[in-house]
């Protein structure tokens, strides 16, 4: 059992370091070797933990997106929340886990941005890895809908794309425009959600 926990403790280890040499050399100048040199290990044990530079980095994001996940479906299975609490307290965590981890931001933009050079579509490599989150937001509003909280003329689809769309721009000012917070951010999602609300 403790070989495992070292295991994995060893993994965290090893994401940690990659993640300041993404964030030092890009994505596409990272490699293999110089992770496993921050590490101050060597290759062949750097593949005992990973395949190669693109498995670390999947990790990495896998791990953030799975405890975001965790974190905004246990809110949305509060009965004592208001849909609309729900939603303003989902968003706010979103908020809060991008503004914590803006430099895996920056290394996830300079890879859509190294991916598109190859031809390869990153809408598509983005809505795969949201695609949980988005049906989380989803649920909340159909519920608000059902529920009568909701206003029932509200178009799910367009009104999950607003929402989306402040978790788009929330990443564009903390990787590209390097804001420190989202706060203002924050204050118009609280009112768009709230304008959701039936009259």
């Amino acid at each position: 059992m403790s070989i495992v926990v070292e295991h994995e403790k060893r993994r965290r280890e090893i994401l940690k370091k990659a993640l300041d040499v993404f964030v030092d050399e890009g994505y596409e100048d990272t490699t293999f070797q110089k992770i496993a040199d921050r590490c101050k290990i060597t290759r062949t044990t750097l593949y005992i933990y990973f395949k190669n530079k693109k498995e670390i980095f999947n990790f990495s994001i896998r791990q953030f997106l799975q405890t975001l996940e965790n974190t905004i479906t246990g809110i949305s299975k509060k009965t004592e929340l208001s849909c609309t609490e729900k939603l303003i307290r989902m968003m706010t965590v979103i908020f809060e886990r991008l503004e914590e981890n803006r430099r895996l931001l920056s290394v996830v933009l300079d890879f859509l941005v190294y991916s598109s050079k190859d031809e390869q579509d990153p809408v598509y490599k983005v809505r795969r890895r949201t695609i949980r989150l988005r049906h989380i937001q989803t649920s909340m509003l159909v519920e608000g809908i059902k529920s009568g909280e909701f206003s029932s003329s509200i178009n799910v689809k367009d009104a999950n794309e607003l929402l989306y769309g402040f978790i788009e721009a929330a990443i564009f000012r903390l990787a590209v425009l390097r804001r420190g917070s989202v706060d203002e951010l924050k204050e118009a999602m609280k009112l768009a959600v709230k304008r959701l609300a039936a009259s």
